[in-house]
């Protein structure tokens, strides 16, 4: 379940990092750790996210997160890159990846296979479509359960 404070720490972080240029993709508030964790994943769309990326975002939510204080208490901020193994949920994400290689799992068999590896093409409403080998292969989109890149 989400947590309650997503929505306006969302509210915050999202104008900042198109500020700096960059992308909010994922908020995680872990209030189970002591002191409780507020992870947010960033990504820099022009060019690889850097350890200058998550340091800029990082100070200029710091600063907006205290005068706030939508958190009360103490708490640890972490800003980081969600890597390159990551789930693709956006028509965005969809478009800028393109031509990589994927791994697109399915919740039932589709052609008597649950996991398909191939260079993504896109999608639609109705499927995803990747490239194996040469050999275009749409995908059900009611049957995907995910789709990340793969290596």
């Amino acid at each position: 379940m989400t947590h309650p404070l997503i929505p306006k720490i969302l509210e915050l972080a999202t104008p900042i990092a198109e500020e700096l240029g960059l992308e909010v993709v994922e908020v995680v508030f872990q209030t189970n750790k002591r002191p409780p964790i507020l992870r947010l994943d960033i990504r820099n769309p022009s060019s690889d996210t850097s350890i200058d990326d998550c340091e800029r975002m990082s100070r200029s939510l710091e600063a907006i997160l205290d005068t706030t204080e939508i958190i009360a208490g103490s708490y640890v901020l972490e800003i980081s890159s969600p890597g390159i193994s990551r789930q693709l949920i956006t028509d965005r994400e969809f478009a800028a990846f393109k031509g990589f290689s994927v791994i697109v799992k399915t919740h039932t068999p589709y052609e008597e296979r649950k996991e398909w590896r191939g260079k993504l093409q896109g999608r639609d409403e109705e499927a995803v479509y990747i490239n194996q080998k040469g050999r275009a292969i749409a995908i059900p989109r009611q049957l995907v359960a995910t789709v990340q890149l793969d290596g």
